[in-house]
């Protein structure tokens, strides 16, 4: 590096270049120069020891360009799906529930399932949204005899009509009902923490409204259940002073 700087940057330190072409021609001669000139210590100048010693140990170039990726470790889901970066990627439906490692480059992502491919898919960055290979599909569009859209809707019938509708319109937004599986038990499983009669309010405002996924109908119903709380606060309390205390 000081020899670098001292023959060929500092001869041009009162120079102005206008592009990298011009300047990359001023710097040619004087890197030829130092390159061409003999080393005292040694006998020999720089390019003769590189074609002695380096160029014969070269090798090609790869026949690629490098191409960089992240590698993350993922377990199909019920969809046989599996998700990066919050988009979700198809993989054979005989692979439920299995292991697999995603290779995710700038343009593709790759599943593998132990060291073999099993799916590949041009990248997006579209969250909460499929990439889905038909032939990833069964043959009758189920993907594990349990659960299907039958099971899906008799469940939410446990917890009113609205829910019914309202799941049986969320498969019907879908290119497939597969696809509305995660969506469906997630608005089900919501019934575990609120009261019916507030999903069944929350699944009838949001279909009315078109908002058809499982993040609109708990937005809705933490704000039914919030009014809910604080129209249940009681008028007189304790802690409370009342109009009567500023008279």
């Amino acid at each position: 590096m000081q020899n670098v700087e001292r023959w060929v940057l500092a001869p041009l330190r009162h120079r102005t270049f206008f592009s990298e072409a011009e300047a990359g021609r001023a710097i040619k001669p004087l890197l030829d120069e130092l390159n061409d000139r003999t080393m005292a210590h040694l006998g020999k100048s720089r390019r003769q020891l590189f074609e002695e010693l380096d160029r014969p140990e070269l090798r090609p170039l790869p026949e690629k360009p490098y191409q960089f990726a992240t590698w993350k470790a993922a377990t199909v889901n019920i969809d046989y799906h599996v998700a990066f970066e919050k988009h979700l990627y198809s993989v054979p439906y005989t692979l439920l529930h299995q292991e697999v490692d995603i290779r995710a480059s700038e343009r593709m992502v790759e599943i593998f399932h132990k060291g073999q491919q099993v799916a590949i898919h041009p990248r997006s960055r579209i969250a909460g949204r499929f990439s889905t290979n038909p032939e990833h599909m069964p043959s009758n569009h189920r993907f594990v005899l349990e659960l299907n859209a039958d099971w899906l809707l008799k469940q939410a019938q446990a917890v009113g009509p609205q829910t019914t509708s309202y799941l049986t319109a969320l498969m019907h937004s879908r290119a497939f009902p597969e696809q509305a599986y995660r969506s469906c038990l997630g608005v089900l499983n919501l019934a575990r923490k609120y009261p019916h009669t507030l999903l069944e309010t929350a699944c009838q405002q949001s279909q009315s409204a078109h908002l058809l996924s499982y993040r609109d109908v708990k937005s809705e119903l933490e704000v039914l259940a919030r009014k809910s709380t604080s129209d249940n606060l009681p008028l007189s309390h304790e802690n409370i002073r009342g109009e009567t205390y500023y008279n």
